[in-house]
């Protein structure tokens, strides 16, 4: 029996929930959960705001624990290892981009919190091949909101080959972007914050950013024309795009990893005359996680986070609603 935390229905209250998970499958895991971050996406979700939860629905999706449980057929991981479990729980293997490394981009690929029961519990299962090892250097208790907000702003530095002497704005000082800010400094990279609150600069700078942009200023904004060779954004809201297109570099990319409410819109001749893009990506394979666990253990870099018990979830959830954490949520079993 598993002892977790759910909700019964959208916006609910989460209230102890028992379930029986049924038999291990030969290539599952099943880990004893230490740690599990709050993710703004466990927020969409039990909020119903995708129309894809399942009720009762328990959260979770930035895991740490140690293994209780392996099938009958898992071969690279172990009975008492800690380990780190993320936004996707399997894959199919024989895919395309499965088999290519790119296991992310899997079509139906299984989300940890999608149509199952996540990490707000003392277990949680998941295929062998996304469970990845945590090095001993790193703070279990930090290092959940690697799973899932770490990788999505590392991924991209990997997938677009970001170089020690490009020049990165990010967008939106958060939970995503105040991990941003310290990957891209141990890259190299020269590095501008953009937030809308200018107390929020002091803390930018401490955290990696080389410069800091007040997004309510003019006069600031149109001096950063043509200065980036990518822009970030991690915000959840609606800009003005074509001012931050107009802030790339010939051959810049304007990337999303953060959800904007409303279509994207942009004038196609920009784009054009300065070979520039627009994109998105997901979270990565589990070969640039583990690459972004050791690239982290090696910088000694972690996520900034505030701690609750387990029986304090709905308190911490409140606090998420409200925008207050700086900058993580961590959940202690």
């Amino acid at each position: 029996m598993i002892h977790g935390y759910a909700a019964q229905a959208p916006s609910a209250k989460l209230e102890p929930f028992d379930y029986e998970p049924g038999i291990l499958g030969d290539e599952d895991v099943e880990i004893q959960v230490e740690y599990c971050g709050i993710c703004h996406s466990d927020l969409s979700m039990l909020d119903n705001e995708w129309g894809m939860t399942q009720y009762p629905f328990v959260p979770g999706h930035e895991v740490i624990g140690t293994i209780a449980t392996i099938g009958n057929a898992v071969k690279k991981l172990q009975v008492g290892q800690r380990v780190g479990l993320g936004w996707y729980s399997r894959s199919c293997m024989t895919c395309e981009w499965c088999v290519s490394g790119d296991r992310n981009l899997c079509q139906t690929a299984e989300q940890t919190i999608v149509g199952r029961h996540g990490g707000f519990a003392d277990r949680v299962r998941a295929h062998e091949g996304w469970v990845i090892p945590l090095p001993a250097g790193l703070d279990p208790s930090s290092s959940g909101p690697l799973f899932c907000g770490g990788i999505t702003v590392f991924n991209p530095i990997v997938q677009f080959n970001i170089k020690p002497t490009d020049r990165v704005g990010v967008l939106g000082i958060g939970g995503l972007g105040h991990m941003a800010l310290g990957f891209l400094k141990a890259w190299g990279c020269d590095v501008t914050a953009f937030s809308t609150t200018p107390d929020k600069e002091p803390e930018a700078r401490a955290l990696g950013a080389t410069h800091f942009i007040n997004s309510r200023d003019p006069e600031a904004i149109s001096k950063a024309a043509n200065s980036f060779d990518l822009i970030l954004s991690t915000v959840a809201a609606d800009l003005d795009w074509g001012t931050y297109i107009a802030m790339l570099r010939p051959k810049g990319r304007l990337h999303f990893v953060g959800v904007v409410p409303n279509p994207i819109s942009s004038l196609v001749f920009p784009l054009i005359s300065g070979q520039k893009s627009i994109s998105g990506s997901p979270l990565g394979s589990p070969a640039t996680i583990a690459q972004m666990l050791e690239f982290t253990n090696r910088h000694n870099f972690e996520p900034m986070v505030e701690e609750f018990p387990f029986e304090q979830v709905n308190e911490a959830i409140a606090k998420l609603r409200t925008g207050s954490p700086r900058y993580r949520i961590v959940l202690k079993y």
